[in-house]
């Protein structure tokens, strides 16, 4: 007995092929216009900054009109970068673990009024003077003032610069171990100095610190670190850097 097909049957068949040929086609088209994303490297991170401190330079914004307080601004701001960020690179954000906005480039975004530029971070260890934060930086320092007749914030970015892990400890702990070992110095020296330094640790970790140093001394870092509940950081070194350090490349060079 011959199989009977119902029209109705063809009918469905053909609407099914030609809308799986429209999707295939479909996701074509749009693989072309929006490309995968890349993943996020420092290179194009700093590139990124770059780019984003032109166009975002002197460019009105409404969601900042009125707004004083810094905190605000330098959260506001990190939210703009990582979205401008997210619009050709793929990273992860936000690590609750690590307390980085970037954990997978290993680096924090720091935001700051050029009028006194400093910010602060979680202390996990007292080490972090003299080795560094465990992590890079990149800083955004910024000059902020409100168009009343367009009733937006306008904001200057007058500074940019990425920090490498290695130079983000404390300038004058770091220079002032360095000149005790280069004259000679043994545990006994460098102990009397974390003392005097008021580096947060006991007697018993200070010497062994002190131990660890003479063996390993630290590369020169070029914050100014100050002790608290949380590490204060300031960044007035690195926005008026002159000369080129390895480790610390400027973005966007102060002219001030």
């Amino acid at each position: 007995m011959r199989n009977i097909i119902k029209p109705s049957m063809r009918i469905g068949s053909k609407s099914s092929r030609c809308h799986n040929i429209i999707q295939i086609f479909m996701s074509k088209v749009i693989s072309v216009l929006k490309p995968d994303k890349k993943p996020l490297t420092i290179d194009s991170l700093i590139n990124e900054a770059k780019r984003f401190c032109n166009e975002m330079d002197n460019l009105p914004q409404k969601d900042l009109f009125g707004v004083t307080d810094g905190k605000a601004i330098g959260t506001k701001i990190e939210h703009k970068f990582q979205s401008f960020l997210s619009e050709n690179y793929e990273f992860s954000s936000g690590s609750s673990a690590k307390g980085l906005d970037l954990p997978s480039v290993d680096t924090d975004i720091k935001t700051t009024s050029i009028t006194q530029p400093q910010s602060s971070c979680p202390f996990k260890d007292s080490k972090q003077k003299i080795y560094g934060l465990g992590y890079n930086l990149i800083v955004f320092v910024y000059e902020k003032h409100d168009d009343n007749e367009a009733k937006a914030g306008i904001l200057h970015f007058v500074s940019c610069s990425f920090v490498e892990a290695k130079r983000t400890a404390d300038y004058q702990t770091t220079t002032g171990i360095r000149n005790i070992i280069a004259n000679n110095g043994n545990e006994d020296d460098i102990f009397a100095f974390l003392n005097d330094k008021n580096i947060p640790a006991d007697e018993v970790t200070l010497a062994n610190m002190a131990k660890d140093i003479l063996h390993n001394p630290p590369a020169i870092g070029y914050l100014t670190i100050s002790n608290a509940l949380q590490w204060r950081l300031q960044y007035g070194r690195i926005v008026n850097l002159k000369e080129s350090v390895e480790g610390i490349t400027t973005i966007v060079k102060y002219e001030g």
